[in-house]
């Protein structure tokens, strides 16, 4: 689990690490900022596009050379951003970064259960999911400082070198996964048949943007509104990676205990603690242990999907697994845009964690149509 978390933790780290590097990578490349802004689309763009083609098309690929072979992928583009001579090849090369992505965090889940089995799926998953927050907490700060300080490429230069340590890690940690069956690309483009893949990827979509609504605008919201000092808000992002830690831990649980009561239950707490941060943001001591109840409660939430999937999936549970992540990161995307657009109009900082709370109330309606679908075709099929 530790060796999967680690690839994780250094995919984590290269998402992350550039939007804190925009002024570095625009200087060095002689563009604006919003220009380099791209970079970041170009990697988001990697991961919703790599996540299905990898999933069906390397479906007979054994587990074990999957996982090398993603993180080999993931090495390479990282190495060539370092390399990269102008602004056309990072692009490329972040997009290449980006496109192990989503199948990497699917298989690694699906291999972590695997090796768990059936009562402790949720915490395996959970597990393997904690280098993403792990990273926030620390390999972002460590890499930021090295780009700052060093220059930006040496941040990608020091997420290839945890490439190299994952695939040396993943060769001799991990077993052969022989009993792992295999598919083949037909079997798995079958999850998009299945009406309860496309509901828990809808629910994940809907109902997660609401975590980046917030976290995209948090700097400012915390200096302007909670009137929080500019030099704590690296403490308050902290805090914001202390609260995915815990949230994939209490989500990994409440999947293994009781699956869909516990989705239901932590949506619903992110559903609240987004309503509640519009009013606890006008205070700094309120608004750092609302943000730590929003991140815990939103991260709570992938556990208890990816587990979902795995059951609904049925034979496809490689592609409906990495296309989780792809969910997830629409989700990330259309929960930065939507925050963006209700500040542009005018209802204030506070305006993205309202419209969270409404997207996470939404997932919910999703869920339980579901739910209520899934019902309908058992007493069918008596």
């Amino acid at each position: 689990m530790l060796v999967l978390a680690l690839g994780g933790f250094a995919i984590g780290t290269t998402e992350f690490v550039a939007m804190g590097l925009l002024p570095e990578i625009a200087s060095g490349l002689d563009i604006t900022e919003p220009i380099a802004g791209h970079a970041i689309s170009a990697y988001a763009l990697g991961v919703v596009v790599g996540a299905p083609l990898i999933g069906s098309l390397a479906a007979r690929v054994p587990r074990k050379t999957l996982l090398i072979a993603l993180m080999a992928t993931f090495t390479i583009g990282n190495a060539a951003t370092v390399l990269a001579p102008g602004y056309g090849v990072v692009m490329v090369s972040r997009f290449v970064a980006g496109f192990p992505h989503g199948a990497y965090f699917g298989l690694a889940a699906l291999v972590a259960a695997h090796l768990a089995g059936h009562g402790q799926r949720g915490k395996a998953v959970g597990l393997v999911w904690m280098g993403l927050p792990v990273a926030n907490v620390v390999g972002v700060p460590v890499a930021s400082w090295l780009g700052q300080n060093v220059g930006w490429r040496s941040a990608f230069a020091l997420v290839a070198v945890l490439g190299l340590v994952t695939i040396g890690a993943i060769w001799s940690g991990v077993p052969s996964l022989t009993r792992m069956p295999v598919t083949n690309p037909l079997t798995e483009l079958g999850a998009l048949r299945r009406t309860q893949v496309w509901m828990t990827l809808i629910t994940g979509m809907v109902s997660f943007g609401g975590l980046f609504a917030v976290y995209t605008y948090i700097s400012t919201t915390l200096t302007d509104v909670s009137g929080l000092p500019l030099s704590l808000v690296p403490l308050a992002l902290m805090v914001f990676g202390f609260g995915m830690i815990t949230g994939n831990l209490i989500g990994g649980l409440l999947a293994d205990r009781a699956l869909m009561p516990g989705l239901f239950a932590t949506i619903t707490a992110f559903a609240v603690a987004l309503g509640v941060f519009v009013v606890a943001s006008h205070n700094s001591y309120t608004a750092l242990v609302l943000l730590f109840c929003v991140s815990a409660a939103g991260t709570s939430i992938v556990p208890g999907l990816q587990t979902r999937l795995m059951d609904v999936a049925a034979d496809a549970q490689t592609l409906a697994a990495s296309l989780n992540h792809s969910a997830l990161n629409i989700a990330n995307a259309f929960g930065a845009w939507i925050g963006g657009v209700v500040i542009a109009a005018g209802y204030g900082y506070t305006s993205p964690a309202a419209v969270g709370a409404m997207l996470a109330m939404a997932g919910l309606v999703v869920l339980a149509a579901a739910v209520a679908m899934e019902r309908r075709s058992v007493r069918s099929a008596r």
